[in-house]
Order: structure tokens, then C-alpha cells, then sequence
């Protein structure tokens, strides 16, 4: 019997080909409409760790690879909605029969936060590593791993809805699963689906990798959050991304707050 017991049948199901939404056209996600009139727009926000979640805001802290620095306008909370947070507890006890949890790594996100990295660190980091990338094309590589910053309200970033979530599974209070990559890597490698097509099949890590990216796809799926499609850690529930994704007529969730 494998260590992960029933779950071993998700590590086993490919992730779905991601490339349709991938290649959907810049600005598709702020056309799905948000349904300020229903019910879910003007809910809460609560704290994950109250849900028995486990994290640590990663910009909050200072061990936080490639980045080594709490971020200036950072919070130590770990926020989301309350309906979020639900889903996330049920996956999490359906991970706990078998000894791992969700570990959150960031939610609700201040806006100071955002335009940090999409406006400076990120933009920067990206052309230091490929100095051919200026302008509009460096901007929409930008635009694969970070929203701009909230302009509108009638298409706010992911994160700050309260809808989207950024996490991975550990053993309990004990090591992460390998998914092949840092948290936060701004590069192709971290696209969800990305150990389906270009595993290794000769290299452990890259096989081993692809079944957890596997597993936090499936468990996630399960209680109906979705995946981005670039990067194998954030999940979104209610947001413009998940209605667009899911076929849902519009989104749950507005901006949440600044």
C-alpha cells in the first residue's frame, strides 16, 4: 500500500492540458462580469490559521527564496473568504487521513504588495535574466505570474478578492511535498501542467514532482477551487479567473479591500 493510501489514485491522474486557457487573449479574465447583487459578494473575510490551516505569510518573512526581504506593506495574516476557507478545511481533513495538510503560503495580498512585484521586482528580475525582453513583451511576461495592481473595481487582482489562495501540502508540521520548483519561480517551470510534457521520465525528482503537482491539482479540484494554469500553487474560488475556468456567468467575489 503507497504511503498516501487512496490519494495515490490522484498522484496517478494527469493534470488536464492547461495550454487552452494559457493562450487565451490578454485581458480575457476582466470581461467576466462580477455579481454584486448575489449573496457571496459582501462576505467576509477570516482568518485561515482559525480554519486549521496551516502557513506563513511567505512577504512577511524573511527566509522567502528568491526574494530574502519581508516586503514593505506585508501582513502576517493569512486571509481569505469565508466560504474559501471552508473548502480549504474540507480538502485539508481529506489530506489529514493520510498524515500531510495544506500549508498557505499567501491570500488575501495588500495592494502595496502587488505593485511591488509587478512594477518593480518582478519587471527587473525578468529582464536581468533575458535583457531582449523591454516594453509591451516584458510586461505581458510580467503578466503570466503577477496581475497589475487593482485599478478597477471591475476587475480586481485575484488576490485581492479574497478568492485566490497560494499553498502546497506538507507532512504534518513536518517536510513539503517536492513540486519541482520554488514557490514564486517566474519561469515556465512553474506552469501547472508543465512535468506532464517535459518530465524527466530517467529523473526521480522530476517523476516525483509530477505526482504531487497531481495531487494538489486533484484535492483542490475536488472541492471545486481552480488552478492558474502558470503557476502549480495558487487556486482561486469565486474570483473572475475561477468563473471564466469553471463556466460559472460571473464572479463571487469584488476586491475584498485594500
Amino acid at each position: 500500500m503507497s504511503a498516501f493510501g487512496p490519494l495515490q489514485a490522484w498522484r496517478e491522474t494527469p493534470i488536464p492540458d492547461q495550454a487552452p486557457v494559457r493562450n487565451r487573449p490578454p485581458g480575457w479574465r476582466a470581461k467576466v462580469p462580477l455579481d454584486r447583487a448575489g449573496a457571496a459578494f459582501a462576505e467576509s473575510l477570516v482568518d485561515l490559521h482559525a480554519h486549521g490551516i496551516a502557513g506563513e505569510n511567505f512577504y512577511h518573512a524573511a527566509r522567502n527564496p528568491p526574494y530574502w526581504h519581508r516586503v514593505e506593506g506585508s501582513v502576517p495574516d493569512l486571509l481569505a473568504r469565508k466560504t474559501v476557507a471552508e473548502k480549504l478545511a474540507k480538502a485539508n481533513a481529506r489530506l489529514k487521513l493520510q498524515g500531510l495538510e495544506l500549508y498557505v503560503f499567501d491570500a488575501w495580498r495588500p495592494r502595496a504588495v502587488q505593485a511591488y512585484f509587478h512594477d518593480m521586482w518582478v519587471p527587473r528580475e525578468l529582464q536581468r535574466r533575458d535583457p531582449s525582453l523591454n516594453g509591451e513583451a516584458l510586461m505581458r511576461e510580467v503578466g503570466r505570474y503577477w496581475s497589475a495592481p487593482t485599478a478597477s473595481d471591475d476587475a480586481p487582482a485575484p488576490h485581492s478578492t479574497g478568492g485566490a489562495v497560494d499553498l502546497t501540502i506538507r507532512w504534518i508540521c513536518g517536510e513539503p511535498l517536492w513540486m519541482g520548483c520554488l514557490f514564486d519561480d517566474a519561469s515556465e517551470i512553474s506552469y501547472r501542467d508543465r512535468m506532464e510534457t517535459h518530465a524527466n521520465e530517467r529523473s526521480f525528482s522530476d517523476t516525483e514532482a509530477r505526482a504531487n503537482r497531481r495531487l494538489l491539482h486533484w484535492v483542490m479540484h475536488e472541492e471545486g477551487i481552480v488552478g492558474y494554469s502558470e503557476e502549480w500553487w495558487h487556486f482561486s474560488y469565486g474570483d473572475q479567473y475561477w468563473a471564466g475556468v469553471s463556466g460559472a456567468s460571473a464572479a463571487l467575489y469584488g476586491k475584498a479591500k485594500d
